[in-house]
C-alpha cells in the first residue's frame, strides 16, 4: 500500500518540481529581454550625469555586440560540461556586469561594464531554452509556450514603464541595480532544485573556432549597426568589415569540418528541419524587432500617441501573439502536430505587414491596432515553434548548440532587420521632408529622421504636417519590405517536414528513450 502511494505521488511531486525550476527559468528570461528596453529609457538621464553624447549608441552595441558573440559559446559549453552549472555562471557574469555598470562613473566604464553584462546575457536565453529541451519532452513542451509568450509580452510592454519610473524615482543606476534580486532569486532556485546530470568532455573547447565566429558576428552586427548612420553604407569602413566578417565566417565553416570538439557542429544543418527554422527564425527576428522600432514611431508622430506609454502602443500585437502561442502550443501538445503553424504564421505576418504598410496620415488607431494584431497572430505561430522544431530535429548532445544557433539567428536577424528598415525608412523620410517641405524640412531631419513629440511640437504646422507625411511614407516602405522578406520565411515553411515529436505516443523507440533528468525540491 505504501509504495502504491509513493508512484501515485511521484508525479505529482515531479510536475511541482519542474514548475519551480520554469519560475526560475522565467525569471532569468525576463532578466534578459528587460535589460535593454529598462535602460533604453534611462539613456537621458545617463548622458545628462556622465557626458559622453558622442559614445551614446555604444552602450547599446557593446551590449549586443557581446550578446551575439557569447551565445553560441555559451550552448557549446552547456553540451560539453553540463547545462546547470554553465547557466549559473552566465548569470553570475550578466550580474557582475549590472552591478559594475550601476557603479560606472564615466561613458568609457559604462560601455566597458554593458560588455561584461552582455557576455553573461548571451548565455541567459539559451540556457533558458536548452534547460527547457532537456526538461520537457517536446510534445510536452507546447504547454509552456504560452509562459514564454507572456514573459515576452510583458517584458516588452513593462520595460518602456518600469524603466521610466525606476529613473524618476531612484535614479538611472537601478536600472541596472534591479537585477541583482532578481537573479539572486534566480540563482537560489536553480541551484536548490535544479538536478541535471553532469558532464564533462575530455576534448578541449575549439577556441579557434569561437574566434573566427566571435570576428564574424561582430562584423556583421557592425556593419548592420553602422552602415548608414556612422558610415555611408559604401565607405571604406563598412567595406573592410565586410570584407573581415565574410573572411572569418568562411574560414569558421572550414575549420568546423575539421574540428574534434567545433563550436557549431555542422552536421545539425543537416537537418533539413533544423536549418529552415533557422530560416524562419532569422526572419521573425528582421520583421519582429522592425515592427517594435517603426510602429510606436509612427503612432507618437502621425497619431499624436505619448511616448511615455509607448510599450502599451503594442499592446494588440504582444496580446495577439500571446494567445496564439497559448492556442499552438495546446494543440501541438495535444496533437503532436505542427507543421501548420509555421506556413499560417508565416502567410498572417505576411498579410499583417502589408496591412501596415498602407497606413497613412489618416489611419485611425483602431484601425492600425487590427493590422498589429494580424502581425501579432502570426509571429505567435512562429516565435517558440521553430525552437521547438528545432531542438526536435537534434540529438540530446546537441540541445545546447541548437538552442544557440536557433537564438543567434533571431539575434542577426533583428540586427538586419533594425538596419535595413530603419536606413529604408530614413532615406524615405529625408527624401519626402525634401520634396514637401523645402529648405526647413531638410534642415529639419538632416540631424536624424526621428523626432520626439516635444520637438515636432515646435514645428511650424507646414513642416510638421509634412514631417507626418513623410512618417507615413517611411513605415510605407518599411513594412512593405517586411513583407517581402517574409515571403522567405513561407517559403521555407512549406518545405517543413513534420516529424512526430520525442516523446509522443504511448512508446518511445530505443533512440528516443533517454534517461530523465532528475528535478528535485
Amino acid at each position: 500500500m505504501a509504495d502504491t502511494q509513493t508512484v501515485e505521488t511521484e508525479p505529482d511531486k515531479k510536475q511541482r518540481s519542474v514548475r519551480v525550476v520554469l519560475l526560475a527559468l522565467m525569471i532569468t528570461m525576463m532578466l534578459a529581454m528587460l535589460d535593454n528596453m529598462i535602460v533604453g529609457t534611462a539613456m537621458p538621464t545617463i548622458v545628462g550625469e556622465l557626458g559622453g553624447l558622442e559614445h551614446l549608441s555604444w552602450v547599446v552595441t557593446a551590449y549586443t555586440l557581446a550578446t551575439a558573440a557569447a551565445t553560441p559559446l555559451w550552448g557549446k559549453l552547456g553540451d560539453m560540461y553540463g547545462r546547470k552549472g554553465v547557466f549559473m555562471s552566465s548569470i553570475v557574469l550578466f550580474l557582475v556586469g549590472s552591478a559594475l555598470s550601476g557603479m560606472a562613473q564615466d561613458m568609457g566604464q559604462l560601455i566597458g561594464f554593458r560588455a561584461v553584462q552582455g557576455l553573461g546575457a548571451g548565455g541567459l536565453m539559451v540556457g533558458v531554452m536548452a534547460i527547457i529541451g532537456d526538461l520537457i519532452p517536446p510534445r510536452e513542451r507546447g504547454k509552456y509556450q504560452g509562459m514564454m509568450a507572456g514573459v515576452m509580452a510583458l517584458a516588452m510592454i513593462g520595460g518602456p514603464l518600469v524603466g521610466g519610473t525606476i529613473t524618476d524615482n531612484w535614479g538611472w543606476r537601478w536600472s541596472f541595480y534591479i537585477n541583482l534580486p532578481l537573479g539572486v532569486v534566480s540563482l537560489g532556485l536553480i541551484s536548490a532544485v535544479l538536478h541535471l546530470p553532469k558532464k564533462r568532455a575530455q576534448a578541449r573547447i575549439d577556441y579557434l573556432g569561437a574566434a573566427l565566429l566571435t570576428v564574424g558576428i561582430t562584423s556583421i552586427v557592425l556593419v548592420t549597426t553602422w552602415g548608414g548612420t556612422e558610415y555611408a553604407w559604401t565607405s571604406a569602413r563598412i567595406m573592410e568589415l565586410i570584407g573581415i566578417g565574410v573572411a572569418a565566417l568562411v574560414g569558421f565553416v572550414f575549420w568546423q569540418t575539421k574540428a574534434t570538439e567545433p563550436v557549431v557542429p555542422l552536421h545539425i544543418f543537416r537537418s533539413r528541419n533544423f536549418t529552415l527554422m533557422s530560416i524562419i527564425g532569422f526572419i521573425t527576428g528582421f520583421v519582429m524587432f522592425g515592427a517594435t522600432l517603426f510602429l510606436p514611431l509612427y503612432q507618437q508622430s502621425v497619431q499624436g500617441a505619448s511616448a511615455t506609454n509607448s510599450g502599451l502602443l503594442l499592446l494588440p500585437m504582444l496580446g495577439a501573439m500571446l494567445v496564439t502561442s497559448m492556442v499552438a502550443g495546446r494543440i501541438t501538445t495535444n496533437s503532436g502536430r505542427y507543421y501548420v503553424f509555421p506556413v499560417l504564421g508565416s502567410t498572417l505576418m505576411i498579410i499583417g505587414l502589408y496591412l501596415l504598410s498602407t497606413m497613412d496620415t489618416g489611419t485611425s488607431r483602431l484601425t492600425s491596432g487590427v493590422f498589429m494584431a494580424v502581425v501579432g497572430l502570426g509571429m505567435g505561430c512562429l516565435m517558440q515553434i521553430t525552437m521547438l522544431v528545432a531542438q526536435n530535429s537534434v540529438e540530446m548532445k546537441d540541445m545546447g548548440v541548437a538552442s544557440s544557433s536557433t537564438t543567434l539567428f533571431r539575434t542577426l536577424g533583428s540586427s538586419f532587420g533594425v538596419a535595413i528598415m530603419g536606413a529604408l525608412f530614413n532615406h524615405r523620410v529625408q527624401d519626402v521632408m525634401t520634396e514637401r517641405g523645402g529648405a526647413l524640412g531638410s534642415k529639419v531631419t538632416e540631424q536624424s529622421a526621428q523626432l520626439d513629440a516635444k520637438s515636432l511640437e515646435k514645428l511650424p504646422d507646414a513642416v510638421r504636417e509634412a514631417y507626418q507625411f513623410a512618417v507615413s511614407a517611411g513605415t510605407h516602405s518599411a513594412f512593405l519590405l517586411g513583407a517581402i522578406v517574409a515571403v522567405v520565411s513561407l517559403v521555407a515553411a512549406v518545405f517543413v517536414k513534420e516529424v512526430p515529436l520525442k516523446g509522443a505516443g504511448p512508446q518511445k523507440s530505443a533512440d528516443d528513450a533517454v534517461p530523465a533528468p532528475l528535478v528535485e525540491v
